[in-house]
């Protein structure tokens, strides 16, 4: 999933977990991810949001089991 891409996993997980969770903007993620020594651009975070939140969830839902069981 996240083969031939410039930044490392961590960092974009971390990115669209933020876009996802919490109500920031793309240049307040900006500022937080340079604090942290990486500098992608706001359009880069919010195509990794679009790109990957859609993914996340279909394997988040695979794994995801019910709740009760007859």
């Amino acid at each position: 999933m996240f083969k031939c891409r410039h930044f490392d996993k961590s960092i974009i997980l971390l990115c669209v977990r933020w876009y996802l969770a919490h109500n920031l903007s793309l240049h307040n993620q900006k500022e937080m991810m340079a604090e942290r020594s990486v500098d992608p651009d706001h359009s880069t975070i919010h195509r990794w949001a679009i790109c990957f939140s859609a993914k996340l969830l279909k394997r988040f839902n695979q794994k995801n089991r019910q709740v009760t069981r007859k």
